[in-house]
Parts: structure tokens; C-alpha cells; sequence
């Protein structure tokens, strides 16, 4: 039998990967090395866990055991790879094993950033980019009654909108002016931040964290601005860092991510990376769709199952932002570097239109029933890559 395509990482591009090889490969042989359970999980979910009041355990969707089964791969669990030695074609784990490989995917995904703080409580903020990281935190975040999050970007303002709505005090610390500022123009960050507001939470923005301190009471935290105030617990929602680690010790191009080509091949023309770890065209998209259109590409890559190297081709696509106080979506470029925004509201709700310096769209924003627009709008827009 010929060695495997081995895949590093048991998270949705992972498992993705997966799926799309065996519709077109029943039988190539498939070994998945993860350092977690290897239980197959909806992650999106994580965002409203607090107020649909899902365990750990509630989230499953199959078992590891049971989607190795189904997918007839072998899946090696609670077992890191420590070293990638290239010329070899293998890799080694930290329980010993030497795992020889045809081909190898990094489908190694993020790690929630901390920002720099003092204290005697840093150690203690919780990261919530994982099933794993949840069922670790979820006892501490039940009997919490007040919960900071720091970092007001996408996910920060989704977990922030979850626990205020499950009954939990929230408070939110940001060194922007503003929630979501390098997604939202004002016109919508406005409304969003007062819905927030509205259900309870308590804004810190236009500040940082100084010091976490554990008292006898609870955590003690100090801003940059001198307010002090107790809470249970906190949570970091900084921003991701791709884990590229074992790229670099292996001698791969990396930069923000591991560099890949529109094959997803890195530097090295046997190993491949996709998902939160990849950097495709100077960018590393975090979402959904793009992960999964790039798990089929890969597949087909993988497998040679066409003529011409299947390439990679990514359209503008919509973002759902969990937020159902006030349901918002966006695609295209809405960040900072949109030279103008044209806006439209009514007791609908709002639609946001991003231009370049060549007033061509490239981006919009909807909210409420404008979202019913979004689709005509999406088929407007220029391709991601």
C-alpha cells in the first residue's frame, strides 16, 4: 500500500478535506493526527453556546471513532506531530511514532492572541476558538455572574452579545474608538454599539488592559485609563495568530500564515496548507466558505482527478455576523482602506456601499430586511483571489 495523505489538524478544514476526498476517492488511504479529541463540531455554534445553553458535549456532531469509521481513515487523537522532516517524507509525534507520508496537509488552524498584560490573573483569561477551549472554560464561564472580553472585533462583539443575552454581566474592552471599526463604517457600528448597551454591556473603548489581579473577590483588572472594577473571568477575543510553528521548524515559506499557492502548495511541492493556518495571496481568510471551497480544490489536487491543476478561485462572499439583536451581513472590502461609503437607512434597517478611489463597489454592508439585497448586490463585487 502507498503511504498516506496525512493531515495535520482535526478542525473544519480539516474534516472538510476529508469529505471532498472521499466523494471522489473511496479508498486513498487518509491518516488525520490531531492534538485535541477529534470530535467533528460545528464551530460557528460556539458564538451563541451561552444563550442556546449547549455544553461541550452538546455541540458533537460525530465522534471521532465514528467519523473515521464513515470516512474509512485512520485518525490518531490526543497526539501532536513535533517534527516534519521533508526530505524523508514523515513526520514524528510526540508519542514516538514515525508516520511516513505521500502527501501532507497542515490544516493546523489559529491561536487566540493575548494582548501583553500584567498580573497575577493573565494566566487565567480564557481563549474560546475551540470546542476543547469551551469544555476547559465552561464550568469557570456557568458560575460566572460578571465576564470581561477583551477585544470588540467580530468575535468579541458576537460572545459579548451572547453571555449580556444569556444574563450574564459583560464588559468590553477595545483600544478602537469604535465596535467592529476595521469591518463597520460608523453608520452601522453606531447602532450595533447601542443595542450592546442597550442589553447591558458596559464599553471600554479607546482602552487596554494594564493589569489583571487575583483577589479573594474575583479578578481586579486596572485599564490603561485608571477605572478598576471586578469580574469572574475573562475572555480574550484579540484576533487569531495562524499556527505556522511546524511550517517554520520544517523550513516552509511562512509570513502571517503559511504561504500557499492557488494549489494550496507551499514552498515544499509535498506539503499543502488550508484553513485559519494558510496565506493565500498575501491574505489568511478566517471564514467558512472560503475554507471550504478551498478543501475542494485541494482534494482534487490531492488526488489529480483533473486534466489541469485545478486552481483555486475565491468570489466575493457573504459574512453572517452573529449578532441577533441587530442581524447584520457584509462582503467584499469594508474595512479601513474604503475611500467612501454610501449609506441608506430607513425604519428597515440600512444597506452601506464601499467604493474605491475609482468609485467602483467593493464591498457593502445590510442590515435587518436590507439583508434581503445582499445576493444581487454579492454578484457585483470583484473576487477575493
Amino acid at each position: 500500500m502507498s503511504n498516506p495523505i496525512i493531515i495535520i489538524g482535526s478542525g473544519f478544514a480539516a474534516y472538510q478535506l476529508v469529505k471532498a476526498l472521499r466523494r471522489s476517492d473511496k479508498q486513498a488511504p487518509i491518516t488525520v493526527i490531531t492534538a485535541d479529541d477529534g470530535h467533528d463540531y460545528n464551530k460557528p455554534d460556539l458564538s451563541h453556546v451561552f444563550t442556546n445553553k449547549h455544553n461541550a458535549d452538546a455541540l458533537i456532531r460525530q465522534t471521532a471513532d465514528n467519523f473515521a469509521q464513515d470516512n474509512e481513515i485512520v485518525i490518531y487523537t490526543q497526539t501532536k506531530v513535533e517534527t516534519i522532516d521533508h526530505h524523508a517524507q514523515c513526520v514524528t509525534t510526540t508519542k514516538g511514532d514515525v508516520l511516513s507520508y505521500s502527501k501532507l496537509v497542515l490544516a493546523t488552524g489559529a491561536s487566540t492572541f493575548i494582548p501583553p498584560m500584567n498580573g497575577s490573573a493573565v494566566k487565567n483569561v480564557i481563549t474560546l476558538n475551540s470546542r476543547i477551549e469551551y469544555q476547559a472554560a465552561q464550568n469557570k464561564l456557568d458560575q460566572a455572574e460578571h465576564v470581561l472580553i477583551i477585544g470588540a472585533g467580530l468575535i468579541g462583539t458576537e460572545l459579548a452579545m451572547d453571555l449580556s443575552t444569556s444574563g450574564k454581566t459583560v464588559s468590553v474592552v477595545d483600544p478602537c474608538n469604535s465596535i467592529m471599526q476595521t469591518l463597520l463604517p460608523d453608520a452601522i457600528s453606531a447602532p450595533l454599539q447601542q443595542k450592546l448597551i442597550q442589553g447591558g454591556v458596559k464599553l471600554y473603548l479607546n482602552n487596554t488592559v494594564q493589569t489583571l489581579e487575583q483577589t479573594d473577590f474575583g479578578i481586579e483588572i486596572t485599564l490603561h485609563s485608571g477605572e478598576q472594577f471586578l469580574v469572574d473571568s475573562v475572555i480574550s477575543a484579540s484576533g487569531l495568530k495562524p499556527n505556522i510553528h511546524l511550517a517554520q521548524q520544517a523550513g516552509l515559506t511562512v509570513d502571517k500564515g503559511i504561504i500557499v499557492n492557488r494549489q494550496l502548495q507551499t514552498s515544499d511541492s509535498n506539503i499543502y496548507a488550508l484553513g485559519d493556518c494558510a496565506q493565500i495571496e498575501n491574505k489568511v481568510l478566517s471564514y467558512l466558505q472560503p475554507t471550504l471551497l478551498s478543501a475542494n480544490v485541494l482534494a482534487k489536487v490531492l488526488l489529480q482527478t483533473e486534466s489541469q491543476t485545478a486552481t483555486l478561485k475565491l468570489p466575493a462572499m457573504l459574512v453572517k455576523v452573529k449578532t441577533p439583536n441587530l442581524p447584520i451581513q457584509l462582503a467584499g472590502h469594508t474595512g479601513q482602506s474604503v475611500q467612501k461609503w454610501s449609506i441608506e437607512l430607513d425604519k428597515e434597517g440600512i444597506t452601506a456601499r464601499a467604493f474605491d478611489d475609482s468609485n467602483n463597489l467593493v464591498g457593502f454592508i445590510t442590515t435587518q430586511n436590507h439583508m434581503s439585497n445582499a445576493l444581487k448586490m454579492l454578484k457585483t463585487l470583484p473576487a477575493l483571489v
